[in-house]
């Protein structure tokens, strides 16, 4: 009796034992990813400079599982492109990460005056890095929030509208996709329902969207600068062209003026009438001193015109500077000029 009780409690024990057995190996194979994941990142050695950037992003453990699992890189321009050589980029802007072959790959920037775009375009990459990772009924019901929010936002948002307007050739999904990553690390003010969600990668978004609206500003500040110049300088043009013409028309009046006085001077009509001849000329005097004035504000405001000019061309060259320092693909020349 005590011997058949024993083998059913052993019975027991073993069907309790398979039991727990398949239900680790169906809890292992549901997180299979995420096991995976543990596992890559545990042995990836980052660099001094994504670790950096790393701790910039403050990321969740979740967050910082995936990023360290897509084995971060930055490198310069020769690595950048080889590393993102297969990749279709649609961006017609310029390219500053990807992920391909499951690793983000970033182009490395260190110019004091767009520090952030590294950290930003990281966090970026990070984003599709885990939408790859989310199932295919995820990323649906996801995507339904995202269209919405984008709906919402482009119609008073004209310059997001066309921030996004470089990936209008993408499918449905692939557009979901880019507005997960963008929204995540540009728009400050987000639905609670996406707030929440990227909660799981992020311990504070906004430090991802300061980041952006650092290196950003600096672009919309340039824009901003130069249309006011362009802005002061036609209305300044305007009134240098319009003043220039009055002017021109008074010379032509006086110099005729000071020549008719001149010949009745010569046929001696002021022959004694000194009061009228000093009248007249100082009238003239008067005149000329005064267009002389208008000549010299004249001259003045384009003076002013030709520096406000040249500060606008300034603006432009800085433009174009910084533009150059994020074009992944920019190569300076190197073939050296001839003598004549």
């Amino acid at each position: 009796m005590a011997g058949t009780v024993g083998k059913r409690v052993a019975q027991g024990f073993a069907a309790v034992l398979v039991l727990a057995v398949a239900a680790g190996g169906l809890l292992a194979y549901v997180h299979r990813g995420e096991i995976s994941d543990y596992f890559t990142a545990s042995s990836f050695e980052a660099s001094a400079r994504v670790e950096q950037v790393r701790g910039e992003i403050e990321l969740t453990a979740s967050g910082d599982r995936i990023f360290m699992a897509s084995q971060p890189t930055i490198g310069g321009r020769d690595e950048f492109n080889k590393w993102c050589a297969g990749v279709d980029h649609t961006e017609e802007g310029h390219v500053l990460g990807c992920f391909a072959d499951k690793r983000i790959r970033l182009f490395e920037v260190t110019d004091q005056r767009l520090t952030g775009v590294v950290e930003t375009t990281a966090a970026h990459e990070l984003l599709h890095a885990a939408w790859v990772r989310m199932s295919q009924d995820e990323r649906s019901e996801l995507s339904k929030a995202l269209i919405a929010e984008y709906d919402a936002l482009a119609a008073t948002d004209e310059e997001f509208k066309q921030r996004m307007s470089v990936y209008e050739s993408l499918s449905s999904s692939a557009f979901a996709n880019e507005l997960h990553s963008v929204f995540g690390t540009e728009v400050a003010n987000l639905s609670p329902e996406l707030e929440e969600h990227y909660s799981a990668w992020f311990t504070d978004r906004q430090v991802i969207v300061g980041w952006y609206d650092g290196y950003h500003g600096v672009f919309v500040q340039l824009k901003a600068e130069a249309e006011r110049l362009s802005s002061e300088l036609e209305a300044l043009r305007a009134e240098i062209e319009d003043r220039s013409a009055t002017y021109d028309i008074a010379v032509q009046q006086f110099n005729a003026d000071a020549a008719e006085f001149k010949a009745r001077n010569e046929r001696y009509e002021f022959s004694g009438n000194k009061p009228l001849f000093d009248t007249l000329r100082g009238e003239l005097l008067a005149r000329q001193e005064g267009l002389d004035a208008v000549r010299q504000e004249i001259q003045a405001d384009t003076d002013r015109f030709n520096a406000m000019r040249s500060q606008l061309m300034d603006l432009n060259d800085v433009s174009v500077e910084l533009n150059d320092v994020l074009d992944s693909k920019f190569t300076e020349p190197t073939t050296p000029v001839e003598q004549a």
